[in-house]
């Protein structure tokens, strides 16, 4: 056989395998088809084939070090931040919570979601995001190539709105701080915001969610990507093709950090 045969069997072989695990990462999501979109050129360049070899590059012993040290240091912020939170009771949440729901995750992380408010699950847990939709976004995460422990996840709100009622004007007023500083913390690359109060709270605007998802915005120099809460999907599953398109342009992005 020809030399010539023999490569573009190969390519064609290395393309075939590349469409079925796409095809395996969205049935996974729960995604029926697959939908292709043009590149998104806000605040980004077009995404290069993720599946192209970079170059390793060499960690020395002194970059561990830093890194250690970088992480203890952050860890340290967070924990003191939790601590002021535990005792802070600048609106009638603090009173009819059961748990703190803080954050939780990688405090090097370089991607951090935002969501809305803890619910009935959280509150007992004292965890964000661990209910339904907190599985859901779970195998969002998974579906990028990440873990869990990847990444950082807050809420606007630290504490359980009684009934799972929405979040009050004020409520956010007082509590956007600690986010802010959770944020500050963190230093994420990019922010992810799920749902309609973190997209607008974040944001500083009143525009729905369905006119702010798709592309990237920035707060405060940090690009930040818009998308359904995981709790919507659960509503109205044949939104889930919208969010995976969003979390494609996240995932491209980070690759080309």
């Amino acid at each position: 056989m020809k030399p010539q045969i023999v490569q573009i069997r190969k390519e064609l072989l290395s393309i075939i395998n590349a469409v079925k695990t796409r095809i395996e990462i969205e049935k996974g999501f729960g995604v029926n088809t697959i939908t292709l979109s043009k590149p998104n050129n806000v605040m980004t360049q077009p995404a290069k084939n993720p599946l192209t070899k970079k170059k390793p590059i060499k960690t020395t012993e002194a970059d561990r070090q830093i890194n250690v040290s970088e992480k203890e240091r952050k860890s340290q912020l967070l924990e003191e931040l939790r601590k002021e939170m535990l005792v802070c009771h600048k609106c009638s949440l603090g009173k009819t919570r059961t748990n703190l729901v803080f954050g939780v995750g990688d405090p090097m992380a370089k991607l951090m979601f935002v969501g809305e408010a803890p619910g009935r699950d959280e509150d007992l847990q004292g965890e964000p995001f661990v209910g339904r939709a907190g599985q859901l976004l779970t195998k969002i995460i998974e579906a990028i190539g990440m873990k869990r422990s990847d990444v950082y996840i807050a809420n606007v709100l630290k504490c359980r709105p009684p009934g799972n009622r929405n979040p009050l004007p004020e409520e956010i007023v007082l509590c956007m701080p600690y986010l802010i500083k959770q944020i500050e913390t963190i230093q994420p690359k990019v922010l992810c915001a799920l749902g309609t109060f973190a997209a607008q709270t974040l944001l500083n605007t009143k525009a729905p969610v369905g006119t702010l998802r798709g592309r990237f915005h920035e707060y405060k120099g940090i690009p930040m990507m818009v998308t359904y809460h995981p709790a919507y999907l659960l509503r109205n599953p044949n939104d889930k093709a919208k969010v995976w398109d969003d979390m494609k342009k996240v995932r491209d992005f980070l690759n080309e950090l």
